[in-house]
């Protein structure tokens, strides 16, 4: 389709009354027609400053309803949003702001600060978002006396850029995914087909909105369907569990990293997840004791994979199938083509293993500026590599192996770190466990393990190599351990892998660490 509706425009035609948004905080309700009504006076705001379409506008902020509201006010003006990552200094704010070319920045209360040193430093304007000192929302303010007048005829390009999520993934390396509306309908259409979402469903927002999961995991979707999203600033498990227990919760999705701490809450007991028809979980393998943990209390979490150059949603598990094929990330959805292709280059037909790639009206155009980038992802024939290898089954059921660039090589063997890191979480003491691989003299490369142990537990790490030579073949086990309490993680939960390895090159293991 070469062209797409209005998202706000047409869903205030169709459900006008209905409550799109809830910001848990002020306890505000937003119908569809107020978030209308406000992305169009704000978009007349923005074309009011002199922006026009293609300029950038950034926002650093907490989750809120009005991040929403500036993101259709960009689809309306064809102007493109840059959601920057609130958990970065401002020194590395900065280049983003200087690569993206942003001539706005929107900020909530929360980074005032920091958002004032980026505008002296970059010499861009400085607008407020987020709650006002009086406690209304600073955007009730911000657009006194500017016309809810329509912009534009309604009718959005498919293919046009409308945000841009900056992503290094794990290697460090920041590039601008562009992000359009088609990718967002293919979302959703691939989304409620795994899950089956529809009008009137009930989601909770709090993962970080300059991540595709804040935006679309299972936010957008909803918007879309007509239904209602409770938005929080930031993930609070007491009061996720709350939500859920008084049913205020259809669909739900998450990290892993949220699935353990809502596990490791008090509340997990008292909390009835009858009402909850879908959770899903991506970003990084869920481990088989977390799933184990919720299965015993009658929650099958369906485990998934996306990127964030997929719109996201790729793959989700069937609930039917959770149980038998654990590990699983289901099947593509509806929308996504996906093959494998073997390190020699050759698709790998029916069952086996390879480099997981895609195609399909979910797939990013590419990179902003930056056509190196965007060549070397994509194959000559037009699929969009992913850098991970599955293996699919003889049912059509997919694995996530690993990461390619994740794999080592011990003593002229394939080291996959995922496969070590699954064996080590099953030890009664050990919650996470990640694995690099790091320069060896003998072997090339040998492994090293970051452990986080359970609440309560000790471990004698001198004896793990002992417990792992039941499970693995010697040259997987690591050569050495380290007990840490936290991990570098990015905003989708993954482990930050490069962080850890200059950690060990700059020899700062913790004392408890075993050699």
């Amino acid at each position: 389709m070469e062209f797409l509706t209005d998202m706000a425009a047409k869903r205030a035609e169709l459900t006008p009354g209905a409550i799109a948004f809830v910001d848990h905080e002020s306890g505000r309700a937003f119908t569809f027609c107020e978030i209308n009504s406000r992305a169009s006076r704000l978009g007349n705001l923005l074309l009011a400053k002199g922006l026009q379409k293609g300029d950038r506008v950034g926002v650093l902020c907490l989750n809120h309803p009005d991040f929403f509201v500036l993101l259709f006010a960009a689809q309306k003006t064809g102007v493109l949003l840059v959601p920057l990552n609130w958990r970065q200094p401002v020194a590395e704010i900065e280049p983003v702001l200087s690569a993206a070319g942003i001539k706005l920045l929107f900020a909530d209360e929360h980074f005032a600060e920091n958002a004032r040193e980026l505008s002296d430093k970059c010499g861009i304007a400085l607008l407020p978002i987020g709650a006002a000192s009086n406690g209304e929302s600073a955007l009730d303010v911000l657009l006194t006396g500017s016309s809810a007048a329509a912009i534009g005829c309604g009718k959005i390009r498919s293919d046009a850029p409308w945000y841009l999520l900056f992503t290094s993934g794990t290697t460090g390396v920041p590039k601008a995914v562009v992000q359009t509306a088609g990718m967002a309908y293919a979302n959703m259409i691939n989304y409620c087909q795994a899950t089956g979402l529809s009008i009137g469903e009930k989601g909770i927002n709090f993962l970080p909105l300059f991540h595709t999961a804040g935006i679309n995991l299972p936010t957008l979707p909803i918007f879309l369907n007509g239904g209602c999203s409770i938005i929080l600033r930031k993930f609070e498990p007491d009061i996720v569990l709350d939500l859920i227990n008084a049913g205020s919760v259809s669909s739900f999705f998450g990290v892993p990293a949220i699935y353990q701490a809502m596990a490791l809450s008090s509340k997990i007991d008292r909390t009835d997840f009858s009402k909850v028809r879908s959770l899903g979980c991506g970003g990084a393998p869920v481990p088989k004791h977390l799933l184990a943990d919720f299965q015993k209390r009658g929650v099958t979490i369906c485990n998934g994979m996306g990127m964030t150059e997929t719109g996201p949603t790729v793959f989700l598990m069937d609930p039917e199938h959770a149980a038998k094929k654990v590990g699983s990330v289901g099947k593509p959805q509806i929308l996504t083509d996906v093959r494998l292709a073997g390190s020699d280059g050759e698709i790998v037909e029916g069952p086996g293993e390879g480099e997981v790639q895609f195609r399909g009206p979910n797939i990013t155009p590419g990179y902003l500026d930056n056509e190196a980038a965007t060549t070397a992802t994509f194959t000559g024939d037009g699929w969009l590599k992913s850098g991970d290898v599955a293996r699919r089954d003889e049912d059509g059921y997919y694995y996530i192996v690993d990461r390619i660039k994740d794999m080592f090589i011990s003593g002229g063997e394939n080291v996959y770190p995922a496969e070590v890191e699954k064996v080590l979480v099953g030890h009664p003491a050990i919650l996470e466990a990640v694995v690099v691989g790091v320069p060896d003299e003998k072997w090339g490369e040998v492994g090293t393990a970051f452990l986080i142990l359970r609440p309560g537990e000790r471990i004698e790490i001198g004896n793990l190599p002992g417990w792992c030579r039941n499970r693995l073949a010697p040259y997987k086990i690591p050569k050495s351990f380290a007990v840490v309490e936290d991990l570098p993680r990015t905003a989708a939960g993954k482990v930050q892998k490069t962080m850890l390895k200059d950690r060990i090159s700059a020899q700062t293991l913790p004392e408890d660490a075993c050699p």
